[in-house]
């Protein structure tokens, strides 16, 4: 929870730490609390290049001298003989700013990362900022798509929801320890998992935090599934057989194709935030429909087949119920649309004997009816809207979602955005402490042929809590656009360019809505 400070201003404290004060954290006891630090050390300067992960950019950020502690919560023997426990690392530097940052994970974890804090930090993560960073495997071991922990019951409530506020109860424990003072303001940031990570503590844990940044958020995820396999069946409907009879996805669309498609894209929605520039960030102006593609003659690689542009449209207006509602809203059309459609490059491995046959329809109903019956659906929902409390505390909560996810819609992630938002009082009043950010082009958290997908959304988070800052934007660069800069502008407004001046910097466009 947050600690009060008056008089003064935060600043970047250095500590007098040596290596046996940070090896002495493994004597470091709660009374009650079966927690054990089996590891602490002194972490050298390193400016190496962080790893990148799904959810985030490798950094080539200098990360400071830190003390680096690895612990374990509640180690014990699973319902299957395997040994479980809450696995966390906490990086303590050693010019501490007074601030707590956790870093939220990816897939289902399994696995203790690296603290270093670089989800939305725009490559200076919150290690190299002087913030004590926290991660976790949130209570297991494995790959990061292994589900195999589901048969142990107390595995999966970690996973769910116990151990990303346990180890953030106790990480706070640490530092006050450590520090010889509480952290002054604490932070989540978190993308995919992660983001529904963040999603998790403004509904379940309500004033842990006083600021939270969710990204690309893994909601609904059975829903999210339901969507892919509905896109996925409509295009290998329309997909050649191979000898076995089996659809062949990547014949669904040439390389040609795929151009045709993002340029048809382009030509309908670019210009509509006042600038053709292979961006496309007045996404609810774009009314690109695929049927304007359609060879009026026989196919060429001006053109596509009236199967084509039909399976596109299937696929985008998403899967229905035999009532006819809306089972999964499907992302928009953006530029970066080759993301969301088959991959015209042939797999690299042929099909394992016996691999199930690619999908030619779906069962929408009955994909429904199976959803309710999954456990892990219902233990992991992060979909309330009531935030009164994260709210009434001074949380702030911010937004993100590449317009191109493969993964999550961000539409689905938009509109929990606005139910909440009528939940709690309206968009107006709820944009005095939460603000949705969407990002043109870009992939699921990164990436992105026609995304700029670097932006600290971070600094934006401390200047809001402590500074009372609201971000109405936030300023993007990326690899794709070399030298260009855009404003990501807070929903409902986009980014527009001014008509004069440099159409590569940020400061000629406002948010308009």
């Amino acid at each position: 929870m947050r600690t009060y400070w008056l008089a003064f201003a935060l600043m970047p404290v250095a500590y007098a730490q040596t290596s046996s004060k940070c090896a002495d954290l493994t004597k470091f006891k709660i009374p009650g609390v079966p927690m054990v630090i089996t590891k602490a050390a002194t972490i050298p300067p390193s400016s190496a290049p962080g790893t990148a992960t799904a959810e985030t950019s490798a950094t080539s950020a200098t990360i400071p001298s830190h003390c680096q502690a690895d612990g374990m919560i509640n180690e014990r023997t699973g319902a299957d003989g395997r040994t479980y426990g809450i696995g966390f690392s906490l990086a303590l530097p050693d010019n501490w700013n007074n601030r707590f940052l956790f870093q939220g994970g990816g897939g289902y974890n399994g696995s203790v990362r690296p603290p270093v804090g670089t989800a939305a930090a725009g490559g200076d993560p919150g290690l190299a900022r002087g913030f004590a960073v926290v991660s976790t495997d949130t209570g297991h071991k494995g790959a990061t798509f292994d589900r195999s922990y589901d048969v142990d019951q107390q595995a999966s409530l970690d996973f769910a929801q116990v151990a990303v506020d346990q180890v953030a109860e106790l990480a706070k424990q640490i530092i006050a320890h450590y520090y010889g003072q509480p952290a002054r303001y604490s932070y989540f940031a978190g993308c995919s998992t992660g983001g529904r990570e963040a999603m998790l503590m403004t509904q379940r844990y309500p004033t842990e935090f006083d600021g939270v940044i969710s990204g690309d958020p893994a909601i609904r995820t059975g829903f999210s599934r339901i969507g892919n396999q509905w896109s996925a069946a409509a295009f290998n409907q329309i997909a050649p057989k191979d000898d076995a009879g089996r659809p062949q996805p990547n014949k669904v669309f040439s390389e040609s194709d795929i151009r045709l498609i993002v340029n048809g894209i382009l030509n309908a929605c670019d210009a509509n935030d006042g600038l053709k520039d292979g961006m496309v960030f007045n996404t609810r102006a774009c009314k690109f429909d695929p049927e304007i593609l359609t060879c009026k003659g026989a196919k060429n690689d001006s053109c596509l087949t009236a199967q084509q542009t039909a399976a596109i449209k299937k696929a985008f207006a998403g899967p229905r119920n035999s009532r006819g509602d809306l089972v999964y809203p499907m992302n928009g059309y953006d530029a970066g649309i080759a993301n969301l459609l088959p991959n015209p490059k042939p797999p690299a491995t042929p099909p394992a004997a016996g691999a199930p046959a690619p999908l030619l329809s779906i069962d929408v109903d009955q994909r429904l009816f199976s959803l309710l019956g999954d456990p892990l659906e219902a233990v992991t929902d992060t979909t309330w809207t009531n935030l009164t409390t994260f709210s009434a505390h001074g949380g702030k909560l911010l937004f993100y979602h590449g317009m191109s996810d493969q993964a999550f819609s961000a539409m689905d992630t938009l509109d929990y955005y606005q139910r909440m938002a009528k939940a709690n009082g309206g968009m107006d009043k709820v944009q005095n402490w939460s603000r949705f950010f969407l990002v043109p082009g870009m992939y699921h958290c990164r990436g992105g042929e026609f995304a700029l997908d670097n932006f600290d959304l971070l600094t934006a988070a401390v200047d809001w809590v402590e500074k009372g800052t609201a971000p109405d934007s936030v300023v993007a660069t990326g690899k794709a656009f070399p030298g260009r800069s855009r404003p990501l502008c807070a929903y409902p407004k986009y980014a527009y360019y001014k008509g004069q001046g440099d159409p590569q910097d940020a400061r000629n466009f406002e948010c308009r809505e």
